[in-house]
């Protein structure tokens, strides 16, 4: 969900845009998933599916596999948006939003289920990846290929008591942490993100988004309205949980 806004050499706009709908029509798929996920999890919540369907077997996959495409999306936007150089008036204005969505989250879910709040989620995986993923923009690709690695075997093969605090079990690293309806610790969760910068890289060195002229066309409106929705993405996520609580309420009420 962070913004694929994409800088090329000689200012083609055209290029430009079509990296933007095929992220975005990816987005939009990832986006698609999330809903019928999350309105699995709120048929579960008032009792029209059996407890713990969600949280097990191909649901429990299915919503691992989600998450990550989220992930792996945003690093690849992060690498694009900022591969001629960080542009960081963008950068901070995006990661200021993305923090406060994140915060919002937090909040909005204390209130309304203190012992199972979220803490963090997929926004606030999304905004520290970001950060560290700076980091690894420019560094050479066997580091950043090993840094994916370390991310995402080191919490199978190291945990330690020393981060069970509540303030550091987000980490990855604590041998238990709080109940919460959606946890996803940055390792090994920063892992995607950093594959996601991966495969951008890889593209644009071997030229994958150079887009032939041949094939410059104007996409249909099936392809755009996609494109829509995944250019939306926070907003979507932000409001689509509380309209299915809400015509779920409405159902069961009625």
């Amino acid at each position: 969900m962070i913004s694929s806004n994409v800088q090329t050499e000689g200012g083609n706009s055209l290029r430009t845009q079509q990296r933007l709908i095929v992220l975005d029509v990816l987005r939009s798929t990832a986006l698609l998933g999330m809903i019928v996920f999350h309105f699995a999890r709120d048929l579960e919540m008032f009792g029209y599916v059996d407890e713990g369907t969600t949280m097990s077997g191909g649901w429990a996959l299915f919503a691992r596999f989600i998450a990550g495409s989220f992930l792996l999306l945003a690093g690849v936007s992060l690498s694009l948006a900022h591969s001629s150089g960080i542009r960081w008036a963008a950068f901070f204005r995006r990661l200021v939003i993305v923090s406060t969505a994140a915060l919002a989250i937090t909040l909005t879910t204390y209130a309304a289920v203190p012992e199972q709040f979220i803490y963090f989620g997929v926004l606030h995986v999304i905004a520290v990846s970001s950060l560290v993923g700076l980091i690894f923009l420019k560094l050479p690709m066997p580091t950043v290929f090993f840094a994916t690695a370390c991310a995402f075997f080191l919490p199978d093969v190291f945990r330690t008591d020393v981060l069970n605090h509540p303030g550091l079990t987000w980490i990855g690293l604590s041998t238990r942490w709080r109940p919460s309806l959606d946890f996803l610790p940055l390792l090994p969760w920063v892992s995607p993100f950093l594959a996601g910068i991966c495969i951008a890289r890889i593209f644009v060195r071997f030229g994958v988004w150079h887009v032939p002229k041949q094939a410059r066309q104007t996409p249909g409106q099936v392809v755009w309205m996609l494109a829509w929705s995944g250019r939306h993405s926070l907003a979507i996520y932000l409001i689509h949980q509380p309209f299915l609580i809400g015509l779920l309420w409405l159902f069961s009420n009625l």
